[in-house]
């Protein structure tokens, strides 16, 4: 199996359900741009790098994910709205364990 099922909840509320690729070692960032689920320019704003939280979003489903970084921990530490359930797309790279993820984009400083 390549593709999994991920539910994505927009920062309309909107929830799209989206295929994304085991086998292209995209992570969550790369799938929501990829599938324009945020207007461009506000989501990956540093590509990918855990240096902006343009990217954050709070996992809703009870996957278990890899643990935080210290630079993810740090750059949410900074971040605005942040939930206990809050991780960065960028961070959360895409594998066969997330099918059925479900996650809603923060919103906009």
């Amino acid at each position: 199996m390549s593709d999994i099922s991920i539910k994505i909840i927009d920062r309309d509320g909107v929830q799209h359900e989206v295929d994304a690729p085991t086998d292209m070692n995209m992570n969550l960032m790369e799938v929501i741009r990829s599938y324009e689920l945020a207007p461009e320019g506000t989501i990956g704003i540093c590509g990918g790098m855990a240096m902006c939280a343009s990217c954050q979003c709070y996992v809703k489903s009870d996957h278990e994910l890899p643990e935080k970084s210290d630079d993810e921990d740090a750059m949410l530490a900074e971040a605005f709205n942040v939930e206990d359930n809050s991780r960065l797309g960028c961070q959360i790279h895409i594998t066969v364990d997330l099918n059925g993820l479900e996650v809603e984009l923060a919103p906009e400083e």
